[in-house]
């Protein structure tokens, strides 16, 4: 697995309030949005997206308020479908514990979750939407 994380994602609890936060509080420009759904902020060489909690944890296949889910998942995009599921070997073999297989994603990618030793939620995606440079820079399409 190479070293990046692609994203950054926030499970809230009000989705309008916290677009509010980032884009009129902090001056912060939203990259794309799905009104009502996500909102992405392009940052330096990654993104980070609000996303309802409740949504988050079910798109992980967690429980919501119990079971260890913080309400942040942090993700690393990949090139390739293929790559998603090598990463998740890697991954496994390395002692991290998958959460979701990987699987055909509602947004039109392909990915999966996995839980480091510690718990924290990983999202491994290949998402054609979200490409990445040269330098291995996640973008905004």
């Amino acid at each position: 697995m190479e070293q990046r994380i692609s994203l950054i994602t926030l499970g809230v609890g009000d989705l309008a309030r916290a677009r509010r936060f980032y884009e009129e509080g902090l001056g912060w420009e939203v990259g794309l949005a799905v009104e009502g759904e996500v909102v992405f902020f392009q940052l330096n060489g990654l993104i980070l997206s609000l996303y309802s909690r409740a949504a988050l944890a079910r798109d992980a296949g967690v429980g919501g308020e119990s079971g260890g889910f913080a309400g942040i998942a942090l993700a690393h995009n990949v090139r390739s479908e293929p790559e998603v599921d090598l990463v998740l070997s890697e991954t496994e073999r390395a002692g991290g514990r998958i959460v979701k297989p990987a699987s055909r994603a509602e947004w039109g990618g392909y990915s999966g979750y996995f839980a480091d030793p510690d718990g924290h939620l990983w999202e491994v995606a290949y998402n054609p939407a979200f490409p990445i440079d040269a330098e291995g820079n996640t973008r905004l399409g």
